[in-house]
């Protein structure tokens, strides 16, 4: 850390010598596997990122010149350079977060993690320096599973219109997103990136060539120079035809000597330029290298040493559920296929993948065309399965509505990481699908609020072949099965029913586990309580209406935005069947939610069953309900204010 500890901003980088640069990235790396293997957090990404970030700052003048990162699970090694070496809370509360924040430094720009952006933003970004005659340059780095977006080709097609601007694409090409990238691109690269000639020819010149001191090295760097433009000459056609975009490479990422050079090439060009470098995800941790499913994309807390997981939960997560009931319905079922973002591990469709890899599509980081392609799919007489983390299902919505529900294709989306997800902050938390879906005319959408009942709505939904159906879960080991008392003929679990009609708790998925929690504190305070799963919350259903009817007051609880959530659903079916039942939405406010853990924004969102059952409390109390106990000051049986969030 020595090294380190001087590069307090990216400036300081230029006065290092060649001995120091190597160093400060053998620094970078052993502080990264230390500081990661305590918190978790994305490895496998950053070490690949060392050399080729070093080498962006010393040629680039951040923030004067703007660095974009893609997806940006890869910046870590920007932020180290750039000044933030604290990462003992990393991606936890009041801790660096996982990807670049503006509020943390003046060199971040884009916070948003969702991939295939930077282009758009870089396009945007050096017009305005060009209109407002600011000399400045954009750079922006794109992994080539990112590449697989087509918001990216759709920057690059504007890009190659209007070349007069110093805009610098940096292609971290290695091979991979979250698993192996896919498709037309990926061959391409591979083809390029193998090439044994390029490899061979190029290690074995550099040995001959410095033998000879600097007359040899200036040979060296001549040869080289025109064996870059043979390959420039011949690449490019293949990876982006007729974009009429200068490209460089491809350069070895993690020789920085090389990265600079091209850098420099490109930064004066005075137009777009792509630099494409190829890196080792996992670049210098052997146990990051050894795993063939991400390395190490994505990892919690590990021993440094071995790369092994140091807490194993012995609990089923949502996922695992999930993949393994993918696995039985597609023994029953043939024509169910399953469709995926380049997220198979993530989503749980690797056990489906590994039995039907025929009825396995991952289409890359591409959601508009996997729901799109869904829809062709569904009319081909398939039933498909896609699977993707909620908040990125918000990339294809036009799909979803126009492709899929317009034309009542029978397809199953089920969104994983749903409502609060915790570390990877506000781009990920998928609190926004019940608002938006809700407008889909003729969607289904179920909530299961545990393993039984997770295994029975996707079955369900599978059967459903005329409107699209949705079955959210949220991140983490699944609920402990929770038993109904009696099922409504229109399919919603009653848990608990008191002889009291005070309160109508309906609580969406897990949150169910919560309202029971509310249920028993609210009978300390003399308040009887219903408490029902709907199960499928959308279309509600008659026996809400009538259940509402017979309360005092209704109250819903859900993981996911009020405004427009599902609480404003049952408002509307209330006041449109004449129920003028008080009604109660609990959930989560309209705000980007930051990152801590799960449980920490909970309890400041007042989203715990503590901080619920006091303000229903209250709301009874003003009813003056008969039996129902008074508020004692600010303590009751529930808790202090305080204690309550």
């Amino acid at each position: 850390m020595d090294i380190l500890r001087r590069v307090t901003k990216p400036q300081v980088l230029k006065g290092l010598s060649d001995v120091e640069l190597s160093a400060l990235c053998q620094e970078i790396r052993d502080y990264l596997v230390e500081s990661v293997s305590k918190t978790g957090g994305h490895l496998g990404p950053n070490l690949g990122v060392v050399e080729t970030t070093v080498a962006i700052h010393r040629v680039f003048d951040s923030p004067r010149d703007s660095i974009v990162w893609d997806t940006g699970h890869q910046s870590y090694v920007h932020k180290l350079l750039t000044g933030r070496h604290d990462f003992s809370r990393l991606r936890q509360k009041d801790g660096l977060a996982g990807y670049p924040q503006r509020s943390e430094s003046e060199h971040d720009i884009v916070e948003s993690s969702h991939a295939s952006s930077s282009l758009s933003w870089a396009d945007g970004i050096s017009r305005a320096f060009k209109s407002t005659g600011q000399d400045r340059h954009v750079v922006a780095v794109i992994g080539d599973g990112a590449l697989t977006g087509g918001m990216a080709w759709e920057a690059l097609n504007n890009i190659s219109h209007d070349n007069d601007r110093k805009l610098v694409i940096v292609v971290n090409d290695n091979g991979r997103s979250y698993a192996p990238t896919i498709g037309g691109l990926a061959k391409t690269l591979n083809a390029i990136r193998t090439e044994g000639w390029y490899k061979k020819g190029y290690r074995l010149s550099k040995k001959l060539f410095y033998k000879f001191g600097f007359l040899g090295r200036a040979v060296f760097d001549a040869a080289h120079a025109a064996g870059h433009s043979i390959v420039t000459e011949n690449a490019p056609q293949g990876i982006f035809p007729n974009l009429g975009i200068k490209y460089i490479g491809p350069i070895d990422g993690h020789d920085l000597k090389a990265m600079e050079e091209a850098l420099q090439l490109a930064k004066s060009y005075g137009a777009p330029v792509i630099v494409h470098a190829i890196t080792q995800k996992g670049r210098g941790y052997n146990p990051a290298l050894e795993d063939k499913a991400d390395q190490f994309h994505a990892v919690g807390q590990i021993n440094p040493e071995s790369g092994m997981p140091i807490k194993v939960s012995g609990s089923k997560s949502w996922t695992g559920v999930f993949a393994d009931q993918m696995v039985q319905i597609g023994q029953q079922n043939q024509n169910v296929v399953a469709i995926t973002g380049a997220m198979l591990i993530p989503v749980g469709l690797d056990k489906f993948a590994s039995r039907f890899p025929d009825r396995t599509f991952d289409v890359g980081i591409a959601e508009q065309h996997a729901v799109a392609s869904a829809a062709g799919m569904a009319f081909g007489g398939l039933h498909p399965v896609v699977a993707i983390y909620s908040t990125f299902l918000n990339r294809a919505f036009d799909q979803l509505l126009m492709d899929v529900a317009l034309h009542k294709a029978g397809v199953t989306f089920v969104l994983d990481r749903a409502g609060i997800t915790g570390p990877d902050g506000a781009s990920h938390h998928g609190v926004w699908d019940l608002s938006i879906l809700q407008v889909v005319p003729g969607i289904r959408l179920a909530a299961p609020r545990d393993e039984a009942t997770l295994r029975e709505e996707l079955q369900e939904a599978i059967e459903i072949n005329d409107a699209p159906t949705v079955i959210r879960f949220p991140k983490g080991s699944v609920a402990s099965d929770l038993p109904a008392e009696y099922r409504t003929q229109d399919g919603v679990d009653v848990l608990h029913r008191s002889a009291s009609k005070d309160v109508l708790i309906v609580a969406v998925g897990p949150f169910a586990h919560t309202a029971m929690k509310v249920a028993d504190l609210l009978a300390a305070q003399g308040i009887g309580a219903t408490v029902v799963d709907p199960r499928w919350i959308v279309p509600v259903q008659k026996s809400i209406i009538d259940l509402a009817a017979e309360h005092r007051l209704v109250v819903t609880l859900e993981d996911g935005v009020r405004v427009g959530g599902f609480g404003s659903r049952v408002r509307q079916e209330l006041r449109a069947n004449g129920v003028d039942t008080g009604l109660n939405e609990v959930g989560v406010p309209a705000e980007f939610l930051e990152h801590a853990e799960r449980e920490e924004i909970l309890e400041r969102l007042g989203l715990t069953p503590q901080a619920i059952a006091h303000e229903i409390v209250a709301q009874v109390v003003g009813t003056k309900v008969p039996h129902a106990k008074p508020l004692e000051g600010e303590k009751t049986q529930l808790g202090s204010e305080a204690q309550l969030g």
